[in-house]
């Protein structure tokens, strides 16, 4: 392949292809299209695959492989939309977070996954991290490429907004949202 490496195909295979299904699923969460993420997972092996001589043996791979897909991610999506980032709005965000219902127990993976769809990419990408795929608060901030700070924020608006997403389908189904300690 015209690099001098040590590394063998086998050992890349080894260390790198357990987390394929892990980066393949967080792909199609971001994306929200099967195709397109399995091109971006697909890009980031590559891409891997490419610098994987100055991968250090004994660190964290997977890790290591989400930082190259959500670079990747980034760069697809600044190819195709341009720079067009939606900025926060802190109205629109105390409009949507004013309630905190808890998150019912009786919900399908359909109705959190279709809920989690609604929630906006940036806080998205962090849930995906920190509660699907179960990184540190620093693994997320070096794999996003954003302050810690930012990802706990992420973290808890990002809550918050699931949580306010899938109240009326609770409510739907006949569950009700625990009263808060004083309410009259």
């Amino acid at each position: 392949m015209g690099f001098t490496n040590r590394i063998s195909v086998e050992e890349f295979e080894a260390v790198a292809m357990p987390h394929f299904n892990d980066l393949y699923r967080t792909a199609v969460r971001v994306i929200g299209d099967r195709t397109e993420a399995e091109d971006l997972v697909q890009e980031a092996y590559l891409e891997a695959w490419k610098s994987f001589h100055r991968f250090e043996p004994g660190t964290n791979c997977r890790a290591w492989l989400f930082k190259i897909l959500f670079h990747v991610i980034h760069h697809h999506r600044r190819r195709w939309f341009a720079l067009k980032f939606v900025k926060e709005s802190e109205e629109l965000l105390e409009e949507v977070l004013t309630y905190e219902p808890p998150i019912p127990e009786h919900l399908t993976d359909e109705d959190i996954l279709a809920a989690l769809e609604k929630v906006p990419g940036d806080f998205r990408e962090v849930l995906l991290l920190a509660d699907v795929q179960e990184f540190s608060y620093k693994e997320i901030s070096d794999t996003l490429k954003i302050p810690i700070g930012t990802v706990m924020s992420r973290l808890s608006r990002g809550r918050k907004i699931l949580r306010s997403q899938l109240a009326p389908l609770a409510g739907s189904t006949g569950m009700t949202a625990a009263k808060s300690v004083g309410a009259v």
